[in-house]
Parts: C-alpha cells; sequence; structure tokens
C-alpha cells in the first residue's frame, strides 16, 4: 500500500521551496492549492490553508552514521542538537525544523 500525508501551511512557496532545495524532495503534482512532493518513498502534500498542521514528526530515514552526521551538517542552522545515540529505540539521530517549526527528524536504526 502506498500513500500521501498531506500537511496545512500557511506559507506554501516558503515550505515547498525548503523541501525542494534543502531536503532534495521533487514537486511531484501541482494542485490549485496543494504541492506534492516525493523523495523515494516518502510523499509529502502540503496544501495552503489559514492554519498550519505542525505537530507530529517527518522522519528521514538514512542508512549510516555518516549520513545522518552529513545532514546535520546541511542542517546545524535549524537542528536542536547534535547527532546521538537514543539506546531505548536504538536510533541514531538528531531533530531539526522546517521554516514554519514542523519537528523534523534524521535517524539511522542501530540494529539495521
Amino acid at each position: 500500500m502506498s500513500g500521501i500525508i498531506f500537511l496545512s501551511t500557511e506559507h506554501r512557496e516558503e515550505i515547498v521551496e525548503f523541501y525542494v532545495s534543502r531536503l532534495g524532495m521533487i514537486v511531484w503534482i501541482e494542485q490549485e492549492d496543494c504541492t506534492i512532493l516525493r523523495q523515494d518513498n516518502l510523499i509529502l502534500g502540503f496544501c495552503q490553508r489559514e492554519t498550519a498542521d505542525i505537530g507530529g514528526v517527518i522522519t528521514f530515514w538514512f542508512g549510516s552514521n555518516a549520513e545522518v552526521d552529513e545532514e546535520y551538517a546541511k542542517f546545524k542552522d535549524v537542528a536542536e542538537g547534535a547527532p546521538q545515540v537514543n539506546e531505548k529505540y536504538r536510533i541514531y539521530h538528531f531533530f531539526f525544523r522546517d521554516p514554519e517549526g514542523r519537528m523534523l527528524e534524521a535517524q539511522r536504526f542501530l540494529d539495521m
């Protein structure tokens, strides 16, 4: 099964620019008030609305600690802290935010 996560945004152009230019997502489908982005098996739709959905966490998965570290270098300016190991979930990760304040996470599963 495939799917799309749709989120409302107050600043669609700025959000799309962030996800395209900084995260490497591509514009997959343009609609009247929604832009659907895609990267590998992650599909996100951002729809212009009066309020923004900023709850939850959008997690980007990577295959190595080095890849997580590379992402941290790119997003250090908006990171919540440096990458670290979370023993409870057996992950190496860090959190960062998009321009509207959505929590994003770059992570690697240590057991994979």
